[in-house]
């Protein structure tokens, strides 16, 4: 069978590129005198295959799921948050539901597997693939077959009409498992990328540290004769969460579907680097909305060589520092599409 995360992902219209290039030459400013919201209106042109991209369906999805590493006392919170937090996602309370409110996005909230019973709730999508993920320093997060699921999961959630995804996490425990995936990945210290999270005090830090330590320990050997993408998948899959796997087939799939992705904070670049390792072609398709307090956030930056638009000193995940983010992308088009070319405006350059 074929691995469908493998396949190509859509072409850039370059044509398109070119002609949001030649436009921004011809605007009434000085060349280059809007910085990087020049880049933004062209990367979109070239997402969009036309010369003045739009940004008007916006799809939100935050992917929701309980850890066992979380037993080890990592977070800050029980993990009966997770499940209240989901509720909370739906029921409009969350910053990242105001958020996508505030911008007239589409917010999807889903479920891929929680620890317990989840009260119902109008507006959580039940893509359950498993009660949580295992503790880690035991054994491996998943199974082979439940990262297949987790995977497809993600992708299903994205509509290829959409002129953006951008995607969000929610899952106790969840910044320790991404900082040992980091560090699998980048052969980084735990020092360095490990963070407070949810605000753990010195002693949960301390635990932390020694928990992806040890994860490391246990599972690394079976790395290191992988190669790149496999290494990927066998570190998202011992060590990962279900809802960081979600993230990571959601966006291959929208890079494949042609469907650019906005990327939030620390755990979801730990999410973009995963998929980049998987199938390279999907950084092509990455915006990166900011950059994030939390340790380690820098790292995963750098080795995806992403210069992010904004660093508010925003921490909270659930999608909600990409939300933020929109207001500014919607700005660069308006700029590119609506200001007046020296010749509209009669302006003599010579």
């Amino acid at each position: 069978m074929t691995d469908w995360t493998l396949e190509p992902v859509a072409a850039i219209d370059g044509d398109a590129v070119a002609a949001a290039q030649a436009r921004q030459a011809q605007l009434t400013k000085p060349p280059g005198s809007l910085g990087r919201l020049e880049s933004l209106a062209e990367s979109f042109a070239g997402w969009q295959g036309r010369t003045r991209p739009q940004l008007s369906l916006i799809d939100v999805c935050v992917f929701a799921a309980d850890h066992g590493v979380a037993a080890r006392g990592v977070s800050a919170f029980p993990q009966a948050v997770t499940a209240q937090m989901i509720a909370n996602f739906a029921g409009g309370g969350a910053a990242v539901s105001v958020l996508a409110g505030e911008h007239g996005a589409r917010l999807a909230v889903v479920n891929m597997g929680i620890v317990g019973t989840l009260v119902e709730s109008a507006g959580v999508i039940d893509c359950t693939v498993a009660s949580g993920t295992a503790d880690f320093t035991h054994g491996p997060a998943m199974t082979d077959a439940t990262l297949v699921a987790a995977l497809a999961a993600g992708r299903a959630q994205v509509d290829s009409a959409a002129q953006l995804f951008i995607g969000g996490e929610m899952g106790i425990g969840n910044t320790t498992s991404a900082a040992a995936m980091l560090a699998a990945l980048t052969d980084a210290r735990p020092a360095d990328v490990v963070g407070r999270g949810t605000g753990v005090d010195d002693a949960g830090l301390a635990r932390k540290h020694a928990v992806v330590a040890e994860a490391l320990a246990r599972h690394g050997p079976n790395w290191s004769a992988c190669d790149e993408a496999e290494r990927a998948r066998r570190v998202l899959a011992d060590v990962g969460g279900l809802e960081i796997a979600a993230l990571v087939g959601a966006m291959i799939g929208a890079a494949q579907a042609g469907v650019p992705v906005l990327v939030d904070g620390f755990i979801t670049t730990v999410a973009a680097l995963v998929a980049c390792r998987i199938n390279p072609g999907v950084r092509d398709w990455l915006g990166f909305a900011h950059r994030s307090a939390e340790a380690g956030h820098g790292i995963a930056l750098a080795a995806l060589d992403a210069a992010p638009l904004l660093d508010l000193g925003m921490r909270l995940g659930e999608g909600s520092g990409a939300v933020l983010a929109v207001g500014l992308i919607r700005s660069a088009l308006a700029l590119h599409a609506g200001m007046a070319t020296f010749a509209d405006a009669g302006v003599d350059v010579e």
